[in-house]
């Protein structure tokens, strides 16, 4: 038995969830219950001598989000055995000499680092670069962001570079480093040897000692601090645990795998469509294709690919809803359901649809330009968005099975897209292969995992835990052919994005 609190920030919106472990051994399961949701997103500043605009996290409302939940989450359970935290990747905050926030942290979806993978393949090759580091190459990756910086007073004045979550994690204990799972998304660490590329950092003008001591998911940073355990009225001594704080790590753990032979695509803000494997792929082949590989539990190694994700449907909602359109998820599903398949398809990882905006008016540009007709209804919108996740999903999913040479029987989706019935039958179709949907609170899930093996609660490697935290979730299969049983018109959606030799 053991009480967690399993702290999720996501893009769009951060949470505390409560998790207990019950049941005797060999019967365990992981019962979870959110405590304490709070929104998130990006906030734009207008600064400097020009009004230069700025998209930022106002992180100090996510730390307030996080004292209100785990007081929350002490009312409900009495007393928390541990507190873990992860987030999405590559942001940071900079700490001054006196270990004080140096500004809020800059959003990775912020414009200012346009040029600065080229400037940063001009001292350090792009094929170098990923065989040291497997990461791909994303415009908002943190080693570009840090470019972007460079000759800024903020930067200057900077001694300690800290990750999101483990930002937070210092403000409840006082104890600093980087958790390895998300700083592998830096562009900054070694995939083999799970170090800090010193040598690198040097060659690209970053100062290697922004760069903190490395944590392993499982390792403690140390107790919260008396002041705050006062102020969530928790009055037992309560550890903070590394837990995989990039929240696919996490979620991944909480993938209920069977078999060693399973993709996954965590799928929220964003889609993360790969496998799990043993060492990094860190070929050419591997690098042309944009595969990363982000570092895992147990010394594992999440080898993927970045989805835009059901970003683009929430900023497609979030549209129709200030022009006073209908903007009820359920009905506008429910009526995408009914229209003809793979009608219109786009590149949803196109630049286009990084930043906020008018995303129905974008991908009707995007249809356009490729010749095709453009969604005439908000439902059509919608199937195609569904549609060209699927698609996205399916080509990530062969190519990684190519790349590192591993066949794979069966598609885990989990996340709060695993809800989503439409998308998780077409990922089906798309792939050819079964979906498992399912738990939609995947990361939390892991977190919990990891947390109640580090306290001793629970033992075993990846496999066990997973075994205890299937036990009482929720899953849907889904068996491919059921909406689009014709492999060809997939073929054909491919041809006209180019994505298929014809």
């Amino acid at each position: 038995m053991g009480t967690f609190a399993a702290v999720d920030l996501g893009a769009s919106s951060g949470r505390v969830v409560v998790g207990r472990v019950l049941g005797a051994a060999g019967e365990q399961r992981v019962e979870l219950h959110e405590v304490n949701r709070f929104p998130n997103g990006p906030v734009a500043l207008y600064s400097g001598a020009v009004g230069e605009r700025r998209l930022h996290w106002d992180v100090l409302a996510l730390y307030r989000g996080i004292l209100d939940g785990l007081r929350a989450a002490t009312r409900e359970a009495g007393r928390l055995d541990a507190v873990g935290i992860d987030s999405w990747a590559v942001d940071y905050g900079l700490l001054d000499a006196d270990g004080v926030l140096l500004g809020n942290p800059v959003n990775y979806r912020d414009g200012r680092t346009a040029g600065m993978s080229e400037r940063a393949f001009a001292v350090v090759p792009a094929t170098e670069l990923y065989a040291r580091t497997g990461l791909q190459v994303q415009p908002f990756n943190t080693v570009f962001q840090l470019l972007a910086e460079q000759g800024g007073a903020q930067l200057d004045a900077a001694r300690q570079l800290l990750l999101i979550p483990d930002l937070l994690g210092y403000w409840l204990t006082g104890s600093r480093g980087a958790e390895v799972t998300n700083a592998s998304t830096t562009g900054l660490l070694d995939a083999t040897t799970r170090t800090w590329t010193v040598d690198l950092a040097e060659r690209l003008g970053i100062d290697p000692g922004l760069l903190p001591a490395l944590r392993e998911p499982g390792e403690a940073l140390g107790p919260v601090l008396p002041a705050v355990r006062e102020e969530i009225g928790h009055h037992a001594e309560l550890p903070v645990v590394a837990v995989g704080s990039h929240d696919t790590a996490s979620a991944v753990v909480g993938v209920p795998a069977e078999q060693p032979d399973f993709a996954y695509v965590s799928c929220g803000t964003w889609s993360l469509v790969g496998l799990e494997l043993d060492r990094p792929v860190l070929t050419e082949a591997s690098r042309a294709a944009n595969f990363t590989n982000e570092l895992g539990v147990d010394g594992t190694v999440r080898y993927l690919r970045n989805v835009m994700g059901l970003w683009v449907l929430q900023e497609s909602i979030r549209t129709w809803s200030q022009a006073g359109l209908p903007a009820d998820l359920a009905d506008l599903l429910a009526a995408a359901a009914e229209v003809p398949a793979l009608t219109t398809v786009v590149d949803l990882n196109a630049a286009a649809f990084l930043p906020p905006g008018d995303m129905p008016a974008r991908i009707a540009a995007a249809a356009t330009r490729t010749g095709q007709t453009p969604p005439q209804s908000q439902a059509e919108t919608v199937r195609c968005i569904l549609d060209s996740l699927a698609l996205a999903y399916r080509g990530a999913v062969r190519e990684a099975t190519t790349l590192a040479g591993k066949d794979v029987g069966v598609v885990h989706v989990v996340g709060g897209g695993a809800r989503n019935e439409l998308l998780c039958q077409l990922t089906a179709d798309a792939t050819g292969l079964p979906v498992i949907a399912g738990p939609v609170e995947a990361a939390a899930l892991g977190s919990v995992l990891v947390q109640a093996r580090a306290v001793g609660v629970l033992s075993g490697g990846l496999a066990e835990l997973r075994a205890v935290g299937a036990r009482g979730q929720e899953l849907r299969r889904h068996t491919p052919g059921r909406l689009v049983p014709d492999d060809a018109q997939w073929v054909a959606a491919e041809r006209r994005l180019g994505l298929a030799a014809p």
